[in-house]
């Protein structure tokens, strides 16, 4: 229709997937980045969640097309099996004969012996579901099984789960608890940002044969709003604007026909895409007087000494079991960053004034951190008070964002506006800038603003699947995480063994060695507290921002 009146060799905004138009953010590579290191040596299962449409399908794909020669990889769509079905489908992905009417064991055996041949021949096998939400909690039980078989060293079958946000419910149930400790891997993929969503119009317009970018920045600011920056809606909008635009005789689609486009897709979506009612704009007035109020200066340098006993104990207040639970310091992933004081705190646009104060519900936040983690929240979660048989533990206290940078993991923070409290997951950080999460939408605003609004106040969440001693004799998957956590933290290799043996006692000892505690060799609460705050094995971490995304 309007392929020969703008210059495009092809539509750039068809739904269909197409290879060419793989556009991968920076959360899409953090998606892969993350799913890749669980599912590295010792892993078995990584899981990818997200709403409809915010390119989960793109991610596991992506991750497919990137695999060496020494891995094969299967893929099941949309999968509603019962047990022999699953099986069934594992079989005709990898081309594994199997006799008609087989029974479940007939099944696993034949993929059993499939997996030993791979292996033999130095193959690693990975099997992708997509849309995994629905599976059956049987069905998910027999995918863990299936993971049993192993070497001394990793998983003969790898498997990355795709799913919308209630597969993480479904994880959470106690039916599939083993399942649940066996997932290394976790991300939950967020929509893209405005500089993001101008990008992916931009890479996609390109793609087709455009000589220029059609959309104006206010175009793709509006876009982005109402899509709520969900990919796949992006498209829908784009398509209809160009439409409206070429029977209109545009050069290129202008404001009022973006806004036109825009209200017709997103009046057909469900109503949690809706856009956002405008809070008046005198709350704005006042964020920019108190943005204006103060610079912040913080220096700071990352190194190994940071998990030095010494600087790890600041983190566990003395003769207090519950200080078990407090913050402990990451290893940083990323290039050192520093924050640099501003002589002038920069204003804060309406709209970001606007979309800050849209965090009225602490839960909100909080439901927003689990999900980072790849977890659906409960309501106890929401208030702080950990579920009693959560792998979790919630953490309230004060810190400075020095303390916050350390930590390198998303917490929710308490900004407060004329004794109006709003709240906002702290996702990401430049020199100058840090990125908000609020209510599933990211906003970016000066560090100087944040220092405005917030007196040190956090919630964070800790993942803690390990609480009862473990020592020499035990067995069991929790000796699996043990030794899993260990290899992590000390960098050594993963056994995969469930028998707590002299080699894990060893590994035991190391680590408390290394932390300057009572050696004994044995896994106790506090060895285990503390080991669990250093070896994160699937925790997010701080998004590094680019200034021009600003």
């Amino acid at each position: 229709m309007y392929k020969e009146y703008f210059g495009f060799v092809e539509m750039p905004f068809s739904i269909v997937p197409n290879s060419r138009y793989l556009f991968l953010s920076q959360r899409h590579q953090e998606a892969m980045q993350n799913l890749q290191a669980g599912l590295g040596d010792g892993g078995g299962f990584a899981m990818l969640t997200g709403e409809v449409g915010t390119g989960k399908t793109t991610v596991a794909k992506a991750m497919l097309a990137s695999l060496d020669d020494q891995t094969q990889a299967g893929l099941i769509l949309n999968p509603t099996f019962s047990n022999i079905e699953l099986l069934e489908a594992v079989c005709d992905e990898f081309e594994i004969d199997y006799p008609e009417q087989a029974s479940l064991k007939q099944l696993s055996q034949a993929i059993h012996s499939f997996l030993l041949n791979s292996h033999e021949q130095g193959i690693q096998t990975l099997l992708v579901i997509d849309e995994a939400q629905h599976l059956a909690a049987d069905v998910l039980e027999q995918l863990r099984l299936l993971t049993n078989l192993e070497t001394d060293s990793r998983k003969l079958l790898k498997v990355l789960l795709v799913g919308q946000p209630e597969l993480q419910q479904h994880l959470q149930t106690n039916q599939l608890r083993q399942l649940a400790q066996r997932i290394t891997g976790r991300y939950h993929l967020l929509p893209l940002n405005a500089q993001e969503a101008s990008k992916y119009i931009a890479f996609r317009l390109e793609t087709a044969g455009a000589q220029q970018m059609l959309f104006s920045n206010r175009a793709v600011k509006s876009i982005a709003q109402y899509t709520h920056g969900i990919p796949r809606l992006i498209n829908l909008v784009c398509d209809k604007a160009l439409q409206l635009s070429f029977h209109q005789g545009e050069k290129t689609p202008s404001q009022a026909t973006v806004e036109q486009a825009c209200q017709q897709i997103m009046s057909f979506q469900a109503e949690v895409y809706q856009a956002p009612v405008k809070q008046q704009s005198a709350v704005w007035s006042k964020l920019v007087q108190y943005s204006a109020l103060s610079a912040l200066g913080l220096g700071l340098a990352w190194g190994t000494f940071m998990y030095l006993p010494q600087n790890i104990d600041k983190w566990f207040a003395k003769e207090q079991v519950a200080s078990d639970f407090e913050p402990q310091i990451k290893t940083a992933t990323q290039a050192p960053i520093e924050i640099q004081a501003e002589t002038t705190a920069p204003l804060l646009p309406e709209h970001i004034a606007q979309q800050l104060t849209q965090g009225t519900s602490r839960a909100s936040a909080i439901q927003d951190l689990y999900q980072l983690w790849g977890y659906q929240s409960s309501l106890r979660d929401g208030l702080c008070l950990s579920e009693p048989q959560s792998v979790f533990v919630c953490v309230e206290g004060q810190a400075t964002l020095r303390e916050l940078i350390q930590l390198n993991s998303p917490v929710v923070l308490n900004l407060t506006f004329e004794e109006q409290s709003y709240h906002a997951v702290l996702y990401g950080l430049s020199d100058k800038s840090v990125e908000l999460l609020v209510n599933q939408s990211l906003v970016q605003i000066p560090v100087s603003a944040l220092e405005a609004l917030w007196q040190g106040d956090y919630v964070a969440i800790w993942k803690q699947p390990l609480r009862e001693t473990l020592r020499e004799g035990d067995s069991g998957e929790a000796v699996v995480m043990l030794d899993l956590l260990l290899s992590e933290a000390l960098g050594e290799n993963v056994t995969g063994q469930e028998l707590f043996d002299d080699e894990l006692k060893r590994k035991v000892e190391a680590f408390q060695i290394w932390q300057g505690m009572s050696v004994d060799g044995i896994a106790g609460k506090r060895t285990l507290a503390r080991l669990q705050r250093i070896a994160q094995l699937d925790s997010p971490i701080l998004m590094s921002i680019n200034e021009e995304r600003g």
